[in-house]
């Protein structure tokens, strides 16, 4: 098995366009063409690390996630689960290293903890599936958030914001294996972005720096470099968001989902043909 060297890099402080790189390796290759040879060299791959989300000293949650922008992890997870209504009801976030992983020690209101623990999951992430380990239906299929007013964007806009997230993606262009979640306002211009190696991981990491910033839901759209799946349609409508644009195409479900949220759902959006599968009324 090929020795994975430790980060590149430190991580650099979070900035709005320039967020802390999720952490990268150098792993040993060995090239193959048809000639059957190649020379021994390196690649740059994106880390995954187990990030258990412990609530005032109670573990909720452990998924596979990139270890940069964490902070902003646990309160983005913490908005779109409906742990908490607002950041202001977290008190805290710590993020504690250890050797099997990294813990973000995350303290919330006593209110919202007893809530917490009358519908406490053991949840299992991987970074494919945001729904792992849940244990009832209901529990998968929460409410949704009904999104109303927002602005509206032409089609012109929507490739000029696609294209500046393409343009600020270090993480996957490194490594070939990052996920995006930006944030863009209606002229197109991207004001928030964060990278993971999950998709649902990178939609929270954006949510969580929103509020950071104090950018509210309604004066942007989010862009997603993935399909649009049930969850990402549910994260996307709790964080008040009325638009969500994804590269892939959004799934049945995420349809329905978006329908029923008054949430503008594009699909294939940097592909030239921009499929509106859920209220295109926010399309100039």
């Amino acid at each position: 098995m090929a020795e994975v060297e430790p980060a590149l890099a430190q991580p650099r402080a979070a900035t709005p366009l320039q967020p802390a790189a999720a952490a990268l390796a150098r792993t040993a290759t060995t090239p193959w063409d048809l000639s059957g040879r190649g020379l021994p060299g390196t690649d740059t791959v994106i880390e995954e690390v187990p990030v258990a989300l412990v609530y005032n000293g109670i573990s909720h949650a452990v998924m596979l996630a990139s270890p940069g922008d964490l902070e902003d992890l646990a309160v983005g997870f913490s908005l779109t689960e409906g742990i908490v209504p607002s950041a202001r009801a977290i008190y805290d976030v710590e993020v504690a290293e250890g050797c099997e992983g990294i813990e973000l020690r995350i303290v919330i209101a006593a209110t919202h903890m007893a809530a917490l623990k009358l519908r406490r999951r053991a949840l299992a992430g991987r970074t494919g599936c945001g729904l792992c380990g849940v244990e009832s239906l209901a529990q998968a299929l929460r409410p949704t958030r009904v999104v109303d007013g927002g602005g509206s964007i032409t089609a012109q806009a929507l490739d000029r914001a696609f294209a500046r997230l393409d343009s600020l993606q270090a993480c996957h262009r490194a490594s070939g294996a990052a996920h995006a979640a930006g944030f863009a306002d209606w002229q197109g211009g991207v004001r928030l972005l964060r990278e993971d190696v999950g998709r649902h991981n990178a939609l929270d990491k954006l949510v969580g720096a929103m509020a950071a910033a104090g950018v509210a839901g309604e004066q942007g759209i989010a862009l997603v470099t993935s399909r649009a799946s049930y969850e990402m349609v549910h994260k996307t409508a709790a964080a008040g968001i009325p638009m969500l644009a994804a590269l892939s195409a959004p799934t049945a479900m995420a349809v329905r989902v978006a329908e029923r949220a008054g949430l503008t759902l594009v699909g294939f959006a940097g592909r030239g043909r921009k499929l509106a599968y859920a209220h295109p009324e926010r399309l100039a």
